[in-house]
This record gives C-alpha cells, structure tokens and sequence, in this order.
C-alpha cells in the first residue's frame, strides 16, 4: 500500500466506525501516514461512531487548541434500566422499572428530566470513563472489580434538544422508552451520564444505546472519512486528505499575515510590531502567524503591541523553504 510521505503535516478528520477504539484509529493514521508522530483530540467510546480529529506531523501541536472546543452529539437514551456503564454494553443494574413506571413516562416528563440537564451543571463522570484515579484508568479499576467514585465536574450543556416522540422498545421481557436527543456541549461532557442522569431523575434508570459525534468545534463529520476510505485512497494512489495547517488555523484562530521580514523576526524567536487591529483581532488569545505561500508559521501572543512566536510550525521540507516561509524559487548551484 502507498503511503504518504512521512513528513507531510495536517489534520485528518475520521469517522470513527463502531467497534473501533480511538486508539485503533491512531494507529491505523500512523500505518497509512507513514509516521509515529500521531495524536488525536479526544477520544470516542468504541460503541460510538463519529468525528475524530487527528493530527500528523508537527500538526499534532494544533490539538490542544481542539480538545477544548464544544462538541455535537446525537444519541439514543434508552430509559427503563440503568446498566453497569451507563450504556448499552453494560450489564443491567437490578430488575429495571416495571412495565407502568415506563408506560407513565409521558412526554411532559421526559420534557421535563431533559431540561434539568440544560445549562452549567455539576456531571459527575461515568465511572468507566477514562479518566485516571491514582495514575489508572476509572474503567481499567471498575473492570478490575474496584468501586470508583469521581468527583462532579462543571460542565456546559448548551443545547440538549428532543427528537420526535419517545417510541416503545423492547429487550428480552423488558420494556422501555427510547428517546433521541441532540446534545451541543462543552468538553468534558459524557453523554452517558446524561442518560444515567435522567434515568434517575424518572426514577426508572436510563442508558444510551447509540451514540454518534457529529462536531468538534468547527470540524464536521461530514468533511471525515472512514478507515476504509482512507484506505481505498491509498490503494488508489491518492493521498491522505489532509487539512493544511494553516487552513486549520484560520479555523481555530484569527489571522496574522506576515511578510518576508517579520516571517524570519518570528522565526529567530524575535518579537515584531503588530497593528492595533491585530492586536485588537487577538484579543486574550493567539494570532495565527501565515506567511505569503500559506505556510503556518507559528501561533502568536501579543503584548503591548509586539507580537512573539509561542508555538512553532516547522516546515515539512526545510530544504525548499526559507525561514520566512516563503518558497526557495533560486536555482541551485551548478
């Protein structure tokens, strides 16, 4: 199989199949790409499906500036029976509700538990969830057999909207409520304790049964590909759809276009002058410095009107691109 040169950088934006962990994904990426500088901005459950943002190269220095962002999510929560990981690959806790307590849950009531999870609210996490309790993993101890309890959190729900009517479901002899929901929220926020969350509040237990990732800041998971797809392209001897760095950083960041001479200044770790526009442009936060060829310089902090590199993009081939990152156009010597 073709693979693509390992120096090349950029994000790759993968949907993330059923069944495969956020780890089977890295190192698919790292297999296809041809490099072991591979990272990812959160990670999905291996039930759940979609958006995965990864970075290659030197852009893996552009993911912490992703993991923060907020997310949208669609889910099913199955209400009727809670489960030992709040979702469906967990084990039912205790006999369920019966089958009045899930007939009595109308409309109003579900309109009503979903709404209490809207807003700033304090989560407490799953406990199978990935988060390290004396240097382990909370799943890694629960299924070692240890009872873990996490601290809540805050966290924000933005938007947490029901879709269409509850329908009725059944598994085995039990009877449930499923309902869809689409969740807007910010980082940190488990979707499972969502389900957990509302199950209990109806005093019936809750679960999800589906989970898909649809965005991640302003990444969609309609620009992603599949592992498959992305090795078909391969095979095909097309390249790795990678996003530029840059075009990723007008993404996530306000603009600094530098020429020939402030390009190198930053370069040499040197501060430059910035307009107030651009200093007004960044605010509290970072400038994406972009040279005249579209090159990612670097991400820019400013202070009382200069500006100084804190993070640096080097470019994927040193010896056709001066520090500037401009193109080396002269002919080489005889």
């Amino acid at each position: 199989m073709k693979s693509a040169p390992s120096t090349v950088s950029g994000i790759l934006l993968v949907d993330k199949p059923a069944g495969f962990t956020s780890h089977d994904a890295v190192a698919r990426t790292r297999r296809l790409a041809g490099t072991r500088k591979v990272g990812h901005a959160g990670t999905l459950d291996p039930m759940a499906t979609g958006l995965l943002v990864i970075g290659v190269n030197s852009s893996t220095r552009l993911l912490t500036y992703v993991v923060g962002l907020d997310k949208e999510y669609f889910a099913t929560v199955r209400l009727g029976a809670a489960t030992t990981t709040d979702d469906a690959e967990g084990e039912f806790v205790g006999e369920g509700a019966d089958a009045a307590s899930v007939d009595a849950l109308t409309s109003g009531r579900l309109e009503s538990a979903f709404a209490e999870q809207r807003g700033t609210i304090v989560q407490v996490p799953s406990s199978v969830s990935a988060i390290k309790v004396d240097g382990k993993r909370a799943y890694a101890l629960v299924r070692s057999g240890e009872e873990v309890q996490l601290a809540g959190r805050t966290v924000t729900i933005s938007e947490l909207e029901l879709l269409g009517p509850a329908r009725p479901a059944t598994e085995g002899d039990r009877r449930f409520v499923d309902q869809d929901v689409r969740v807007v929220c910010s980082s940190g926020t488990y979707i499972r304790a969502i389900a957990r969350d509302v199950g209990a509040l109806l005093r019936v237990g809750g679960h999800l049964t589906s989970l898909r990732r649809t965005r991640i800041g302003p990444f969609a998971v309609a620009e992603a590909a599949t592992p498959d797809d992305l090795a078909t392209r391969l095979e095909a001897g097309e390249s790795l759809p990678l996003l530029p760095p840059a075009d990723v950083a007008r993404r996530l960041f306000p603009v600094l276009e530098v020429d020939r001479d402030r390009g190198i200044a930053l370069g040499h770790g040197q501060r430059i002058d910035v307009t107030r526009a651009e200093a007004d442009a960044a605010g509290d936060g970072l400038l994406a410095a972009i040279t005249a060829d579209e090159r990612l310089l670097g991400l820019v902090a400013v202070t009382k009107g200069t500006g100084k590199s804190v993070v640096n993009f080097p470019p994927d081939d040193p010896q056709t691109t001066d520090p500037a990152g401009q193109p080396d156009t002269e002919e080489p010597p005889a």
